[in-house]
């Protein structure tokens, strides 16, 4: 593999990739976009390993004695050893119990407050702080980033409202900024997760979930939806690339100056249920590859949020992922102030 995640490919990650059962297009981005929680991009995928490593080696303690200790006795005690004491009457040793209860116990208590601790340092709604950044050991260089995530069948749409742009099939990151996510979906329940930066965390419709992450250095991570909806749940996937602040302007004037208006029109063929390549078609886009959009109605985020709050049911042929579905049916009312100040 190339340095920092690159996108060398062998045919080791190639058959990897085939045998999950991955279709084509997920393929190339597997064999691409490699970098997991094992070799992470930042501090909070960083210390979700140390987790794992923790966890594997203390549940190791009470396994192992076990995967040794059957073998030996069924050795020891088989028929020809008439050596072997054979005690019918046994029925009960202090020492033996104590072992068998403290060793358990003293792994889950250890469990416990190594990962309480954990829980509360790597809250996804926690803002990452310069006093976050000193605990764990890692810079901050600028301000945070927000983005607004928006889960459809079976794309993400990744929303940069303070920069006015938008993309779908990639999410782009600054390495050194914080980034804050905000996540719903305008159908069903999914779940958003980008192993080399941080855990999953679910979205779902009427809802908005949170989760902060950073990147320290650059690379390529794999974003997925974790929670299953639909026949085009494998092909939900986008690279989440973590870029040098400079690259990340670059892309950002890019998108600006080239990419396709995202208004409620747009949005709503977008909506449609299928993957990167099927928007690209709902749109007229020639090409392939990810779609980058200027963002035309910057509170895109919050009025997709409010079409669940007006305690009406929704109709069919406005629902995105509904067979009946109809672009020109689907309305985005205006977002209610309070839900407006409560995302600043």
């Amino acid at each position: 593999m190339g340095g920092n995640g690159g996108p060398g490919v062998s045919a080791k990650w190639i058959c990897a990739a085939l045998a999950a059962g991955l279709p084509a297009p997920a393929v190339a981005a597997a064999v691409t976009e490699t970098r997991g929680f094992l070799r992470p991009l930042g501090p909070i995928a960083e210390l979700q390993r140390t987790e794992l490593i923790w966890a594997t080696v203390l549940i190791l303690a009470a396994i192992l004695p076990v995967l040794f200790g059957v073998p030996w006795i069924l050795w020891r005690y088989r028929r020809a050893n008439t050596a072997a004491k054979y005690r019918p009457q046994w029925h009960f040793n202090t020492k033996l119990e104590i072992l068998m209860w403290a060793g358990p116990a003293l792994i889950v208590a250890a469990l416990s407050l190594w990962l309480a601790q954990a829980v509360f340092r790597i809250d996804p709604y926690r803002a990452i702080s310069p006093e976050m950044a000193e605990g764990m050991d890692f810079a901050i260089d600028g301000d945070t980033v927000p983005v607004d995530v928006i889960g459809l069948d079976w794309k993400w749409v990744f929303v940069y409202p303070e920069h006015g742009v938008a993309s779908v099939g990639e999410m782009v990151v600054p390495v050194g900024r914080p980034v804050s996510l905000r996540l719903t979906t305008d159908t069903v329940m999914q779940s958003f997760m980008a192993p080399g930066l941080s855990g999953q965390i679910y979205a779902m419709a009427g809802m908005v979930t949170r989760q902060n992450l950073i990147a320290t250095e650059t690379g390529s991570t794999l974003g997925t939806n974790t929670q299953y909806n639909g026949p085009g749940f494998a092909r939900q996937r986008a690279p989440v690339r973590a870029v040098t602040p400079e690259t990340f302007e670059d892309w950002i004037a890019a998108a600006r100056s080239g990419g396709t208006p995202l208004d409620e029109g747009a949005y709503a063929r977008l909506a449609r249920s299928g993957d990167l390549a099927q928007a690209r078609a709902d749109l007229d886009l020639a090409g392939e590859g990810p779609i980058l959009f200027t963002l035309a109605a910057p509170d895109l985020f919050d009025r997709v949020v409010a079409r669940y709050m007006s305690g009406q049911e929704i109709a069919r042929e406005a629902q995105p992922g509904s067979p009946s579905y109809r672009p020109e049916a689907l309305d985005l009312p205006d977002a209610p102030a309070t839900m407006m100040e409560h995302a600043q």
